[in-house]
């Protein structure tokens, strides 16, 4: 999370776009930046199943990672477009990647109503524009936009972990449905790096542009060691 955020700097000053394909090390339960987690998940019982806890910067609701894959988009506001325009450009480079797995997607299209940033796992329902695999969800996404620069971030489940996340709330309430996984439909379950091809092949054939390989500089790393300490602080984590 730091990472990303750092990336978002870099964005402002550089004026370029970086997307990143990442996993975890350990399983990780994350909140959106404005989701109320005190008070409504069970803070023994996710220490006791093991599961490391963070709060994203972007928005959108709890999701665990662990047999999923993660990506981040960093971008200048000035190139973006607004929200749906930037939504639908990196929604669309993410379906052109999905595609070339043999993964045939598409995208939710407008609800009656908006999901707020409540307690429910942010597969429990899909938000206009996210990635669905028939009528279930595949791959949630939030964006976060401040100060000339945006950060988007989006997991895509390659198992569902998700149905157990009813199990770590305070108050007990009805399963989830089980949400769209890579499994199903692929007979090999593609690693981040083998991901990162294909969206590589994907942003060429939607911007007609070769992306580059990233190389963290030293501002980079130092600006990320200063903000990790915020994702460490239960302060930060469980503030609402």
């Amino acid at each position: 999370m730091a990472l990303d955020e750092a990336l978002m700097d870099r964005a402002r000053a550089t004026g370029e776009w970086v997307l990143r394909i990442y996993s975890w090390l350990a399983p990780t339960l994350s909140f959106g930046r404005n989701q109320t987690a005190l008070g409504r998940y069970d803070i023994e019982r996710i220490r006791d199943r093991g599961l490391d806890v963070v709060r994203r910067p972007t928005g959108g609701r709890s999701i665990l990672h662990h047999r999923e894959i993660t990506y981040s988009v960093t971008a200048p506001l000035a190139d973006s477009g607004d929200l749906r325009e930037s939504y639908n450009r990196i929604n669309g480079i993410l379906m052109g990647g999905l595609r070339r797995l043999g993964v045939q997607v598409r995208m939710a299209g407008r609800t009656s109503r908006a999901s707020l940033p409540g307690a429910a796992p942010c597969f429990d329902e899909p938000a206009e524009g996210e990635l669905m695999l028939g009528t279930r969800k595949l791959a949630g996404s939030a964006q976060w936009r401040a100060d000339g620069a945006l950060l988007q971030h989006g997991s895509i489940l390659t198992h569902d972990d998700q149905s157990s996340l009813v199990e770590l709330m305070v108050d007990a309430r009805n399963g989830i449905a089980p949400p769209a996984t890579l499994a199903e439909v692929l007979a090999n379950v593609p690693s981040p790096a083998t991901f990162a091809e294909a969206l590589a092949a994907s942003i060429e054939d939607a911007e007609d542009m070769r992306p580059l390989d990233l190389v963290l500089d030293d501002a980079v790393r130092a600006r990320t060691a200063a903000l990790v300490v915020r994702y460490l602080d239960a302060a930060w984590t469980w503030r609402r």
